[in-house]
């Protein structure tokens, strides 16, 4: 619900009046709108009705019925909710237009539907033409949608329609894997023991060991056996495990790299996800 009245937030409030667009069915269908005047809200449902058919077939259809009904949420919101026209500076519009519709579209893809039709099309492409990520075939579809923006709706429209579209992927990326992405986390210790029994017991979070030698660091040339720890936490709980390591061994050294998603182990689960 949150989603649904923050992506109509996005629309009346911001983008309709200045007729600036986003990206993906929601962007086609606010061009048709522009074009023929056909109503948006009947638009969303009927171009995203593929999409959805495609997602009952090859995602299941609890995805299906939970899209369906966020997409028909949407299109009520729209035609039966009045939302303020916050601000005429074309500026504001295009950024913060395209922050509430990616706050909607995050939302409800962090509840387990989605708003646009447009990531069901693009994952099917990509598992069918490996050269072409997910990411690769969103951005070509929209390139052709702002090529059109240009041309029926002029050059400065279809500019303030892209900013928009990178603003609501932004916060889209923000809300998916943001203030709690996944963190891998590599441990070089020689009191790895010790570390571990913090890890799993004060933590509560599982270890991959590896067994490794050493070269040299700051202790000198040292070519022993050592037990490498491996750890997966989200970007909140490093501080309390770089607190835990450091007072074990304030010489050990750390390797963090960012992880999109995970499955399985120990791993805390995200909120909402």
């Amino acid at each position: 619900m949150l989603g649904i009245l923050s992506a109509g937030m996005g629309l009346k409030g911001f983008l309709l009046s200045s007729h600036f667009i986003d990206g993906g069915v929601t962007g086609i269908s606010m061009l048709l709108t522009h074009i023929f005047g056909i109503p948006l809200s009947l638009l969303i449902v009927i171009l995203n009705l593929p999409f959805i058919f495609m997602g009952y077939r090859y995602v299941g259809h609890v995805f299906a019925i939970k899209s369906s009904l966020a997409i028909i949420g949407l299109s009520l919101v729209l035609l039966f909710v009045s939302f303020p026209d916050v601000t005429p500076d074309k500026m504001l519009t295009a950024i913060f237009g395209g922050v509430f519709i990616g706050l909607g579209i995050g939302l409800a893809m962090r509840g387990g539907a989605v708003l646009d039709g447009t990531e069901i099309a693009a994952v099917l492409v990509s598992k069918n033409y490996p050269l072409l990520k997910v990411s690769d075939v969103i951005l070509i579809l929209n390139i052709f949608i702002f090529c059109l923006a240009t041309v029926f709706l002029g050059v400065e429209v279809a500019l303030y329609s892209i900013l928009t579209y990178f603003a609501a992927s932004k916060m889209i990326d923000f809300l998916l894997h943001g203030i709690e992405q996944y963190t891998g986390v590599t441990i070089v210790s020689a009191q790895s023991e010790e570390i571990r029994l913090a890890i799993t017991e004060k933590l509560g979070r599982g270890v991959t060991i590896y067994q490794g030698k050493r070269g040299f660091g700051k202790r000198g040339d040292n070519n022993l056996a050592i037990d490498i720890i491996f750890t997966v936490v989200t970007r909140l709980e490093i501080p309390a495990l770089r607190k835990e390591i450091k007072a074990i061994d304030p010489k050990a050294f750390l390797i963090q790299q960012s992880i999109d998603d995970t499955d399985g182990g120990m791993v805390k689960r995200r909120p909402l996800h």
